[in-house]
């Protein structure tokens, strides 16, 4: 009997104790609380449920995502109808304006490529020139213009080497003696201005009676020091009144590969025995013209055959050498007087 109450203590004890132990706050919150429980469910069933069912979370979202759509469809199609006819109008002013833009760059005649700036505004002070004796010399084929135009340009870019010249010779008949005398300055100085140079004049009128010699060593000292003082154009007035040995010299200044000057300009006139020279002639007919003319000239019984005289041989020489480029000068109605004497 000592033993049955010595054991019914411990037993109550222990179960007060147990109740004691469940009732001691813990101080951590019991993660089997009811509702805690039931968040816990819910969490984790809704992550089950997006892993295991992708298909119908985008079928949501592709539903919202055209339901947002929709909304504007009104106001793409009115800004799509703007845009069409934004499109035509644009597309209405290129029709128009390309064709102006080609016409209007087409006039203007383009630099060679390389060229430098002052090489620019040189080619387009020389361009602006020719054109307003273009406007003057309205009676002048239009081949002079582009055979001389092209011809002198070459020699206005410095970018490019020069490796001979440009030699000009222009024949008339009598009826455009002014003409031909005109012109050929006003084509000179033109070249002379847009380089901010000057230009030599030699008049064969001056030295027809003169020695032959004496002539030579005139015209050579002239050309020689003008050119080496930055002249750049010479212009030789009535060539075919040089006595014809002095005429040699110019072998030094119309070489093809040798002259002493590259970068300059050499304009020769010629008048012609005959009042007219035909505007039907062609250019080709012209220079076989001009070249019996000279041949007639230069070359007679009483001419030397000396060194420093002229012969057959020689001449062929010296106009293969001046007849570069043989240009026909048409008589002109009410030229100015300036420039011309």
């Amino acid at each position: 009997s000592a033993v049955y109450f010595e054991a019914t203590p411990v037993k109550e004890k222990s179960k007060v104790h147990d109740s004691n132990e469940i009732e001691k706050p813990t101080g951590r919150p019991n993660t089997y609380a009811p509702k805690e429980i039931k968040a816990d469910f819910l969490e984790k069933n809704q992550e089950h449920f997006s892993t295991s069912t992708p298909q119908s979370r985008s079928k949501s979202w592709y539903q919202s995502s055209v339901g947002k759509q929709s909304q504007p469809l009104a106001k793409n199609d009115g800004e799509s109808q703007s845009g069409f006819h934004k499109g035509q109008t644009l597309l209405l002013v290129l029709l128009i304006s390309v064709p102006l833009l080609y016409v209007f760059w087409s006039g203007i005649p383009s630099l060679p490529s390389g060229t430098s700036s002052r090489d620019a505004e040189i080619l387009q002070a020389f361009r602006a020139r020719m054109e307003e004796l273009k406007n003057i010399y309205q009676s002048q084929d239009p081949g002079l213009w582009r055979r001389a135009h092209v011809s002198l340009e070459k020699r206005l870019n410095t970018s490019h080497l020069h490796l001979e010249p440009a030699i000009l010779l222009f024949a008339a008949g009598r009826e455009a003696e002014k003409a031909l005398r005109c012109l050929s300055n006003k084509i000179a100085d033109a070249f002379a201005f847009s380089q901010n140079a000057t230009t030599i004049q030699i008049n064969g009128v001056d030295k027809a009676l003169l020695d032959s010699d004496d002539v030579k060593l005139e015209v050579d000292k002239e050309l020689s020091s003008g050119f080496s003082k930055g002249k750049k154009v010479a212009v030789v007035h009535r060539f075919e009144l040089l006595p014809a040995g002095s005429t040699l010299i110019f072998y030094k200044y119309c070489d093809h590969e040798n002259a002493a000057f590259k970068d300059v300009a050499l304009l020769l006139t010629v008048l012609l025995d005959e009042q007219s020279l035909g505007k039907s002639l062609t250019f080709q007919e012209v220079e076989e013209k001009v070249r019996d003319f000279l041949q007639a000239k230069f070359i007679s019984s009483d001419v030397s055959s000396s060194y420093n005289g002229m012969d057959t041989d020689k001449l062929s020489g010296l106009w293969s050498r001046i007849s570069h480029l043989v240009l026909p000068v048409w008589p002109e109605k009410g030229l100015p007087l300036e420039g011309c004497t």
